[in-house]
């Protein structure tokens, strides 16, 4: 960054995903191809076979497994996610301690956190009404509230690592966890803060969330074969299966990190924002708002197209959505539409809806860090719409040189968010 902007890295990574409980596990088994799908396991009085969809991508490791009793009682699940990908990329920046707690050398009012989410508390609002109808007033939790309130996973996670100096949720749909990074960067930027810990969160694995999406006719109905359901970009695509997870990066002024000898995966280096004000549910055909996000990213990271190297897309595998995003980028990108290599990794995590933005985020952190695209499972016949470079089945290896890659988000309300990270 040039001037007295400051300059944004990433020192840690944390998520919990439908391919494995950390960061690590989660990318090992997206390079290996595996897949988060498969049934729809719920308890009675819900009648699964009644459901038109039957197939979701749930996260591996239950957080109750990791969090203590007390936080899985006064939590949401989707609260408990961001709480386990938080801890994870808080250690891994090299953090031990809240910066509030007096054992750490951070000063919290230089700390903050930022973590969105698209449909966070539903599910304790549909158990917690259950409870009222069962069993009265006296059913509901004291943490019935502080359970159902979107800003529930970053206040919490701003207790957990002691941020002072601002915790914020902006929600936007499936957009959310990139557009909290994007906030991120912004508070480091402005000199609010020299650490953030931004991403996302979700978790609406629920029979009600599964029928009214399935009414929309935005998921997969590929219920005898899940491991294929998801398949962007491919002409066989039907619709997105519905994931839940979370995951977040601590993004650090490229100074703080520098002066404290941190490991730096890679930088953020820009952003963009834009909206559609097409359809609150279907993303504009001509894939206009996604554009102008993404040159709106290229421009503040100094990038122009020529040096794009790859792109983690949105596609959620939706016949519509695909299709435009790979139109805005070709308008973008013009004569170098075919420069850079495209991963679609809903093929293996499912949509996450608001914690997609993180993961992806993380993973592409990884694939500016490792220097490898990973790969598009499911992809056996390329939509020629798409027009793009889209990696197959098998990781590709980055060129040589520096590396640059873009990561974009879209949301119901026709958000749209793309975050350029680039290589130190």
């Amino acid at each position: 960054m040039s001037g007295t902007v400051p300059g944004v890295v990433v020192t840690g990574v944390g998520a919990t995903t439908p391919l494995g409980g950390d960061a690590r596990t989660t990318w090992s088994a997206l390079l290996a191809g595996d897949s988060g799908i498969g049934a729809l396991d719920v308890q009675p009085p819900w009648k699964v076979d009644q459901l038109p969809v039957r197939i979701v991508a749930a996260a591996v490791v239950d957080p109750s497994a990791v969090l203590s009793p007390k936080q899985v009682r006064h939590t949401d699940r989707a609260t408990q996610l961001a709480l386990v990908a938080v801890a994870e990329g808080w250690a891994d920046a090299g953090f031990t301690a809240p910066a509030s707690s007096g054992e750490s050398p951070l000063d919290p009012l230089e700390v903050g956190a930022v973590v969105s989410c698209g449909l966070a508390g539903i599910t304790s609002m549909i158990r917690q009404y259950e409870a009222l109808v069962d069993r009265g007033a006296a059913g509901v939790s004291p943490y019935c509230i502080p359970m159902m309130i979107p800003n529930s996973p970053s206040a919490e996670v701003g207790l957990l690592v002691g941020a002072r100096a601002g915790v914020h949720s902006p929600v936007s749909a499936c957009a959310a966890g990139a557009e909290a990074i994007a906030y991120g960067v912004q508070m480091i930027r402005s000199g609010r803060a020299k650490v953030v810990v931004a991403g996302g969160a979700d978790a609406t694995i629920h029979p009600l969330v599964l029928a009214g999406f399935a009414r929309m006719g935005a998921l997969s109905c590929r219920n005898d074969d899940p491991l294929r359901a998801s398949r962007p970009f491919d002409t066989g695509r039907d619709g997105f299966v519905l994931g839940e997870g979370a995951g977040v990066l601590v993004l650090e002024d490229a100074e703080h990190a520098r002066a404290r000898n941190a490991r730096v995966y890679c930088e953020l280096a820009g952003y963009g924002l834009a909206a559609d004000c097409h359809h609150i549910a279907q993303p504009d055909p001509s894939g206009a708002g996604v554009a102008r996000a993404v040159t709106a990213a290229l421009h503040d990271a100094g990038t122009p197209p020529a040096e794009l190297t790859h792109v983690n897309a949105h596609a959620t595998s939706t016949p519509l959505g695909d299709v435009a995003e790979a139109g805005a980028i070709r308008r973008v990108l013009g004569r170098h539409a075919d420069s850079p290599c495209v991963s679609a990794t809903k093929s293996s995590t499912g949509h996450l809806i608001g914690g997609a933005g993180g993961v992806e985020s993380v993973l592409t952190a990884l694939t500016v860090h490792h220097r490898v695209a990973p790969p598009t499972t499911n992809l056996v016949d390329l939509d020629p719409a798409v027009g793009l470079d889209v990696v197959g089945p098998t990781p590709r290896p980055l060129p040589t040189g520096p590396v640059t890659a873009l990561n974009n988000a879209m949301g119901f309300g026709g958000h749209d968010v793309s975050l350029v990270l680039r290589s130190c």
